[in-house]
């Protein structure tokens, strides 16, 4: 993921940050607790296509 092009992506719900997950390969905001995934190096940034984060997940 770029790094430019992370620094200009947020949330579509919150407007919040996002952070890059190399190992799930997706974009995580904490305050939706969504998981936005990244397909073929494009984000998708959707609120039907993100998966809702756990608890443990979020480290609470």
């Amino acid at each position: 993921m770029d790094s430019k092009l992370l620094e200009l992506l947020v949330c579509p719900v919150t407007k919040g940050p996002l952070d890059y997950h190399r190992e799930r390969n997706e974009l995580v905001s904490r305050s939706a607790r969504l998981a936005y995934p990244i397909r073929d190096g494009i984000p998708v940034m959707l609120e039907n296509e993100a998966r809702p984060l756990t608890d443990e997940e979020l480290g609470l």
